[in-house]
């Protein structure tokens, strides 16, 4: 199982190079169902990992200059505070049994699972339904909103500060919305802000939590070189065709969590 789970990994940074984000999504059901990790420590792994790789996949973007750092420093600010916050004060106050119901207890692992799990279908929908607003291309004048933002960026940290994910999904209609970003520098920016607050999140991490760095840098190394990967092939294939696809994938794991955490569990 575990030679599955490091291909998987790998397959986490392809996902991430070719289609420009979503890949990350797929972090925390790898750790937890392929390599036994506790769901709470598997959010915390996904945090670095995500990260990491998005570090790495933020560097093809700074050299195109397709960043736009001014917005990466507005939209971060709130989303880093939150997602620290999160995890530092949060998540460790969670009880390990919420609720019963019946014969059914709800943990915190299950909890945080189904959360993800409810991210999950969220983010299948946002990839594979047709935008009906054209996405700009052409330079827009720049502006903020600055209160919606605020709510975005705290909202986006809360999640990834709970369950692990990066957001992608969520930050990079908010930068063509609210900053007026042309989509392909909303794609770079968003990867910096995720980097940002993923790792500075997982800096955020109690200092009694029991931590395999080695096996996390396995699973990192493994996830970048993925990335390497579907950089390469984003040069022959069309990542926004094979969005829609991931999309459905996506959703048929976000439902077989609900699934297994609830009638199979």
């Amino acid at each position: 199982m575990d030679t599955v789970g490091y291909i998987a990994s790998v397959f986490i940074g392809i996902a991430l190079g070719l289609i420009g984000g979503g890949g990350s999504i797929l972090t925390v059901p790898v750790l937890v169902y392929l390599f036994r990790v506790d769901a709470v420590l598997a959010t915390a792994y996904s945090l670095f990992i995500v990260g990491a790789t998005s570090v790495v996949g933020s560097v093809s973007y700074f050299k195109k200059g397709l960043v736009n750092t001014k917005t990466a420093v507005i939209f971060g600010i709130p989303s880093i505070v939150a997602v620290f916050l999160t995890r530092a004060y949060i998540v460790p106050i969670i009880p390990q049994e919420l609720f019963i119901l019946g014969s059914f207890v709800v943990t915190k692992s299950i909890f945080l699972l189904l959360l993800f799990a409810v991210l999950m279908l969220f983010a299948s929908y946002s990839m594979i339904k047709k935008r009906n607003t054209p996405a700009m291309e052409t330079p827009q004048k720049q502006q903020f909103n600055y209160p919606m933002i605020l709510i975005e960026g705290i909202v986006v940290g809360v999640l990834t500060g709970l369950v692990g994910a990066g957001g992608g999904f969520l930050i990079i209609p908010a930068l063509v919305i609210l900053s007026k970003l042309p989509m392909k520098e909303a794609v770079g920016t968003s990867l910096v802000i995720i980097a940002a607050k993923s790792l500075i999140g997982f800096m955020g991490e109690g200092a009694g939590t029991a931590m395999d760095y080695i096996f996390l840098l396995k699973i990192t190394t493994f996830a970048v070189a993925g990335i390497f990967i579907g950089m390469a092939l984003s040069k022959k294939i069309d990542g926004t065709k094979l969005k829609p696809a991931f999309g459905w994938f996506v959703l048929v794991m976000g439902i077989y969590i609900i699934i297994k955490e609830t009638l199979l569990h």
